[in-house]
């Protein structure tokens, strides 16, 4: 696991999602049902950093992310859409892997340092192959923790 970030089996789901909203609003579910968190809040959060700009990372990414109070280290949830959907990303591809990241409301370095290992994550063509074609939600998680730990190394 990585250093940076905690994520766990139950921080990782397969979605059905039409649009940005949605995406968020279950990505805020699954942080809630996971890490014990008010899903309304974490929406709230998510929304209001997507009011300065799309977090859609490129290559079918979205990586939305958010300091949060009452999470005491960065955590982390996984969405993979079933179906791609829209984003606004950058490079006007839609998205179907979301990587949500919430750190502690006064994180400063510490919430940039582990968006930076995501995102390091997401240009690693073979993870980003990898978790694109994983089965099912454990697979994921094996994907995604096997590549943290290499990374950790």
């Amino acid at each position: 696991m990585s250093p940076l970030f905690s994520i766990k089996p139950e921080a990782i789901a397969f979605v059905d999602a039409s649009d940005k909203q949605s995406i968020l609003e279950q990505l805020s579910d699954v942080f809630a049902r996971s890490w014990g968190l008010d899903a309304g809040q974490v929406l709230e959060q998510l929304d209001e950093r997507e009011k300065l700009g799309s977090t859609g990372f490129g290559r079918g990414v979205a990586i939305p992310h958010a300091r949060f109070p009452g999470v005491t280290r960065p955590v982390a949830a996984l969405l993979k859409l079933r179906h791609p959907a829209d984003f606004a990303s950058a490079d006007g591809l839609p998205v179907d892997l979301v990587i949500g990241l919430l750190s502690p409301e006064n994180s400063g370095a510490t919430h940039l340092h582990a968006l930076a290992a995501i995102s390091r994550l997401m240009r690693d063509e073979r993870v980003h192959e990898a978790l694109s074609d994983a089965p099912d939600e454990e697979a994921l998680y094996g994907l995604l923790t096997n590549a943290t730990d290499r990374d950790a190394a």
